[in-house]
């Protein structure tokens, strides 16, 4: 089988779960490490499928690797390739999907609900699920692009997650371990701060409160995605 690819744009946002889930299905991976200025493929043919990860730039941003890495998803979804995006991720596919990525009403950081939408696609992606706990660390959000359908809303940001087609795209984190979550806490140290006004932000010290069973179920409803993800790559 072709390897996946996977873009990360920070240190600190790898994979997570998803690793674990990929090796466990003994699916090949190809890691880019874009924090570590590792060249974009030129073509995305060679693989089977396309994740993006987290990070802590905006699309918006002025860099150099944003434009060619938004042509490689235009090809991924042109050749039915599946892509799959984690925040900025989900950022970087909207964009390139015509969509818009601007600031949300307030910044959201922390564990909070999602409800799951009601239609075919959610009851695909999701099953019988109507709602989780899931990890929120983000200021900005995306609009849906064409052909879009909506699968996820929280109380302060309306579009966490769409699909079109085999397609995903998260604003929030469903790939989160607690040595992820502790390791952000530590590096967002100055952000929790000065984001602490917000409704939407929680302290570290509840992030931090039962993390190992909050991550055990969050790597459930990880798994239920991916298990349904995986069935559209492409040999």
């Amino acid at each position: 089988m072709k390897p996946v690819i996977i873009f990360r744009h920070a240190a600190v946002e790898g994979p997570g779960y998803l690793a674990t889930f990929l090796d466990a299905h003994q699916i090949p991976v190809k890691l880019v490490k874009i924090d570590q200025n590792e060249p974009l493929p030129l073509s995305i043919v060679d693989y089977s499928g396309v994740v993006l990860m987290g990070g802590p730039m905006s699309v918006n941003d002025d860099l150099p690797w944003i434009s060619p890495l938004l042509d490689l998803i235009r090809e991924a979804v042109a050749a039915d390739i599946p892509v799959l995006g984690h925040c900025l991720g989900g950022q970087l596919i909207s964009k390139a999907l015509g969509a818009v990525v601007s600031p949300n009403p307030v910044k959201e950081i922390g564990w909070g609900e999602l409800v799951v939408s009601r239609n075919d696609a959610a009851a695909h992606w999701f099953g019988d699920m109507e709602s989780f706990n899931g990890f929120h660390w983000h200021g900005e959000t995306f609009s849906l692009p064409a052909n879009a359908v909506h699968l996820l809303a929280s109380q302060y940001c309306d579009n966490q997650a769409y699909a079109v087609g085999k397609h995903l795209a998260f604003q929030c984190h469903i790939e989160m371990t607690p040595e992820m979550v502790e390791s952000w806490c530590d590096v967002g140290t100055e952000e929790l701060k000065s984001a602490s006004a917000s409704p939407a932000v929680q302290d570290p010290a509840d992030i931090r409160q039962n993390l190992p069973l909050h991550c055990f179920f969050l790597n459930k409803v990880a798994n239920q995605i991916y298990t349904q993800w995986i069935k559209g790559l492409v040999n």
